[in-house]
């Protein structure tokens, strides 16, 4: 268990939620219009619920708050401190389980998803009847479903650790790479993570896995020379069991499950038999360096127990602290490394300490990632690569594809990198962004960009904050007249979207019906005009993915919705769990193109509430 004082930060923490959370107009009785405030209204709900069960029906302390707008700017911040409040009640003043989250993020919707996540855990533990989970060696399943029929809930990936949830936040922020583990399987949290070290963080890798696999085996043979080192302290030296298999053979295809049969063996003999202890690990994984991780993991853990924490044997090839660590932490900061540049911390602690360390280091800078360095006095090269924009495109990717708005005339910004060969996208940042954009549609000049360092194994971290910032979603083909065709007509050529939706121009795609788009139902308005073009009353905020055929299992994201009577491409509303959101309306529709990467349809149907069940 840790220790915290709940009520010791509040006032920076008002100042943390209070400046994250989004403007929303007055006060208003009416349903929720986007998906931040159904998550607000949703969670009141279930707040108001636990605290039903926790002080009994109405009862509540004086000083809970209860805020029921949605709409307040106060909300998000009234919601943790009664969440707070109530984890009080529950485990006692300043005592919580050891993966409470609380308020870390000047992110609001990550500060929702936190609340959320400590609010399950709570759920989990009251409706549990473990109410003594923050001592050690107490565990709770997370995938208990203890809830009251009216509990709304949220996403199952809130109720996994937030090490996995951090995961999956850089897997589909800073590689593009989204989890397809089903929210109906029975136990959820341990599919993902399976998903995640077997299929996830290789596809995020690229050709960098194929490098890191060839170099693997090599990691696992010295986990064999050090179990053997372990065995010769433990046993004596070159006495083993009956049955030790010592398979030191690199090329040999059952060299990780043997190291795991002679690491088994040796641990019955420390431990005894069948005895474990609660992390142990245990078994190999399809993906050569996730088990790897597994290995040393479990080999530093019996070294631990057998010799003494941090106690090793001369040669011991296992040096770096990290290998102590859980695997999932192992592997958050294996992509932190490689989207932010993240460092591991230089403690002199080890162990327990140094993990706990690391597990805050790491979380941290996937909730709140690093921006570029603001100096207060511009050094030569930063006048140099300084320049104005005049309404350029802005994107969250060199190739074009995640619009983030048009940059107004006058807006300042710094220069940091070039593309390659004859592109003129650069990468900028400014004060609330850090985007690329044409060269073409600013000040300046060609010789100075010339100059620029190229993107060559640089991946800069991208945002955009600003006022100007509508995205991610597809750069707009407009149609028609207005300030924005204005705009772009005199100052920026839309920048190349693949695929480019444009009517007609589908010739390299399939074509499927309706059936084959797969829907995820979001938010019902059932009174709200969503599409004003149709002047239809009634529509649903909606994430779509198209697929092969219609068993709907082979799929992509679609990644632009034209409305053909218009040819102007629907707004993004937001972005859950990695698919744009659509608002669009209800029944059967000829009116959208709706476009993936390879497929696209031309009608849609999304059912009504009284068909959804919502």
């Amino acid at each position: 268990m840790r220790r915290i004082t709940s009520w010791g930060l509040p006032g920076l923490l008002f100042f943390l939620l209070m400046t994250t959370v989004w403007a929303i107009p007055p006060f208003q009785e009416r349903s929720p219009e986007n998906l931040f405030q159904q998550a607000l209204d949703n969670m009141r709900n279930d707040v108001e619920l636990l605290a039903d069960f926790v002080y009994g029906g109405g009862e509540r302390p004086e000083t809970w708050l209860g805020t029921t707008d949605f709409t307040s700017e106060s909300m998000l911040a009234d919601l943790f401190l009664d969440i707070e409040q109530s984890a009080d009640a529950l485990y006692g003043a300043g005592l919580r389980p050891s993966d409470w989250i609380g308020a870390t993020s000047r992110n609001a919707d990550l500060v929702t998803r936190n609340l959320r996540h400590d609010l399950e855990r709570a759920a989990t533990d009251f409706f549990s009847g473990n109410l003594d989970v923050g001592q050690p060696g107490v565990e709770v399943d997370p995938e208990a479903d203890l809830r009251p029929d009216e509990w709304i809930g949220d996403v199952r990936l809130t109720r996994c650790t937030r090490t996995v949830m951090n995961i999956v936040l850089l897997l589909t922020e800073a590689f593009g790479v989204r989890p397809t583990t089903p929210e109906e399987v029975r136990v959820y949290c341990p599919t993902l993570e399976g998903e995640i070290e077997d299929v996830l963080v290789d596809q995020a890798l690229g050709l960098e896995a194929d490098v890191i696999a060839d170099t693997t085996p090599s990691l696992i043979l010295a986990v064999r020379g050090d179990l053997e080192r372990l065995a010769d302290e433990v046993l004596g030296l070159n006495n083993r069991p009956p049955g030790w298999l010592d398979n030191t053979n690199v090329e040999s295809v059952t060299l990780a499950s043997d190291i795991l049969t002679d690491m088994e063996r040796l641990a019955d003999i420390v431990l005894g038999v069948g005895i474990r202890p609660r992390a142990w690990i245990g078994a190999t994984r399809s993906s050569a360096i996730a088990t790897f991780r597994n290995l040393r993991h479990d080999l530093e853990l019996l070294g631990d127990i057998a010799l003494g924490e941090g106690v090793r044997p001369n040669n011991w090839q296992g040096e770096s602290e990290i290998f102590r660590c859980e695997p999932q932490l192992q592997t958050l900061v294996f992509l932190a490394e490689r989207a932010y540049g993240y460092d591991l911390p230089n403690l002199d602690v080890t162990g327990r300490e140094y993990c706990r360390a690391v597990y805050l280091s790491a979380n941290g800078i996937a909730e709140n990632p690093p921006q570029p360095d603001e100096d207060t006095e511009l050094a030569e090269d930063d006048i140099q690569f300084t320049a104005e924009a005049n309404y350029a495109f802005s994107y969250l990717d060199a190739a074009a594809t995640d619009y983030m708005g048009a940059m107004p005339a006058g807006t300042l910004f710094r220069a940091w990198y070039r593309n390659f060969g004859g592109s003129t996208m650069m990468f900028v940042s400014g004060e609330d962004f850090a985007v690329f954009i044409d060269r073409r549609w600013t000040t300046l000049d060609e010789d100075i960009y010339r100059r620029l360092p190229t993107l060559e194994g640089i991946r800069p971290l991208t945002f955009c904050d600003a006022r100007w910032c509508n995205g991610p979603g597809p750069t707009p083909t407009p149609t028609g007249s207005g300030p924005l065709l204005e705009i772009i007509q005199q100052n920026t050529p839309p920048a190349a979207l693949v695929p480019v939706v444009t009517p007609g121009v589908v010739d390299e795609q399939t074509l499927v019906s309706w059936n084959n788009i797969r829907v995820n139902y979001l938010l019902q308005r059932p009174d709200a005009t969503c599409v004003a073009s149709q002047a239809v009353v009634g529509c649903v905020q909606v994430s779509l993915e198209i697929c092969r055929d219609p068993s709907q299992v082979v799929c992509e994201p679609i990644v632009s919705v034209l409305d053909s009577t218009t040819g102007v491409s629907l707004s993004v509303v937001s972005q859950f769990n990695g698919l744009n959101v659509y608002e669009m309306p209800y029944g059967y529709s000829t009116n959208f193109t709706l476009q993936g990467s390879n497929f696209y349809s031309e009608d849609i149907w999304l059912n009504d509430p009284s068909l959804t069940g919502q």
